[in-house]
């Protein structure tokens, strides 16, 4: 009897055991089961764009796993404190967060998320999202610059003002004096004005040139200055051309202006016997001519080179021209270089700066060569 008694005691302290074991691996099972479901649908949230965020950009905050409810987006701050809307799309993956007015440009911003829980039930911890906010756009370039001299303002060539970046969410308040008003473009990358007094840009003058900026309907008061600068422009000719050739050459180069853009032109102004090459609206070069004598005037207008050579003879003076470029179809008039009779003679340079030809324009040694090789078929040649 004994022996059944202990044979009981421990088939029920077997059982006991075995039962306890049971419920500790269930509890680890449940335990460790939780630990890798929490694991595998852990919540993994991320902020979309975390530097230079535009003053009216909404931030995006992305989440792995969709929250439990839309409850969770009411608990969101925003350090320091702004006022926004915050929406949680019906996905409850994406939250966006939407400044009321707009982020103040160059600040720093935290997004306070708090503790929540998934669809899954897992737990979202609280945590700090940071951000900040592109500053003010900058100029990057501008044309004239600061101080600028002898500066050519025009259809062609109006003030032109570049950005760093886009100004879309920005006014941009342009004050030039003297002047009453101006005209504006600005590319599709909203990066550059070009600007255009609407009254006729003096010569010579003195112009004051300021950029402000504010955020799009923000008060006046907080428009921010960018920049300040002066230029003056160029006077069209000068008082007295100088007696000097060499003298006169340089003021050529100073004063003379571009009337073509586009490609290579030869401007020719015979009051004060200066020839001028440009390229795209650039001087190249600057020489003294002859010109037509009284009489036997350079025709006026606007010409081109038909043809080219590097040495013709002239039946009609009986002498050769050097570097010939005819500017009229008929080849009666052309610019070449001083002139050569079959003997060796040479006409010489003392005549360059006054009006003696029979109507071609003459050049001196070396130049006429210059502009020869800068010139080719159809080049405009502006005769005034």
């Amino acid at each position: 009897m004994l022996y059944q008694k202990e044979s009981t005691l421990l088939q029920i302290f077997f059982k006991t055991f075995l039962l306890c074991l049971a419920l500790v691996f269930l509890v680890l099972g449940i335990f460790y089961g939780w630990q890798f479901y929490e694991k595998t649908y852990k919540e993994k949230i991320a902020l979309k764009n975390t530097r230079d965020v535009k003053v009216k950009e909404a931030v995006e905050i992305n989440f792995s796993v969709p929250v439990l409810n839309k409850e969770y987006a009411k608990k969101i701050k925003i350090i320091p404190e702004e006022k926004v809307k915050i929406n949680l799309d019906q996905t409850k993956r994406k939250l966006t967060v939407t400044p009321e007015k707009f982020w103040q440009p160059g600040l720093s911003y935290s997004i306070i998320l708090p503790e929540g829980r998934t669809a899954m039930l897992t737990k979202i911890s609280e945590r700090k999202l940071d951000f900040s906010v592109s500053g003010f756009p900058q100029v990057k370039n501008i044309f004239p610059a600061k101080e600028a001299k002898d500066v050519v303002i025009g259809a062609e060539d109006p003030i032109v003002v570049d950005f760093n970046f886009s100004v879309e969410g920005y006014y941009i308040k342009f004050d030039l004096s003297p002047g009453d008003g101006f005209d504006y473009q600005i590319n599709h990358e909203k990066t550059q004005f070009k600007i255009l007094p609407k009254n006729k840009v003096e010569d010579g003058a003195k112009y004051e040139l300021k950029i402000s900026v504010k955020v799009a309907n923000d008060s006046d008061e907080n428009y921010k200055l960018l920049h300040i600068g002066s230029f003056e422009t160029l006077k069209n000719t000068p008082v007295i051309w100088e007696k000097d050739f060499s003298l006169r050459i340089l003021q050529a180069k100073k004063y003379t202006q571009a009337k073509k853009k586009e490609g290579k032109y030869i401007d020719v102004n015979l009051k004060n016997q200066i020839m001028t090459t440009f390229e795209n609206g650039t001087l190249i070069n600057a020489y003294l001519i002859s010109s037509g004598k009284r009489g036997m005037e350079t025709p006026v207008g606007e010409h081109q080179i038909y043809n080219k050579a590097p040495r013709v003879y002239s039946k009609a003076y009986g002498l050769f021209m050097p570097f010939w470029m005819a500017i009229l179809a008929d080849g009666k008039v052309g610019i070449h270089e001083l002139p050569e009779w079959p003997g060796g003679y040479k006409e010489g340079a003392n005549h360059l700066g006054i009006p003696v030809s029979h109507g071609c324009m003459r050049l001196g040694v070396g130049s006429a060569k210059e502009v020869y090789d800068f010139s080719e078929i159809g080049t405009p040649v502006v005769v005034y």
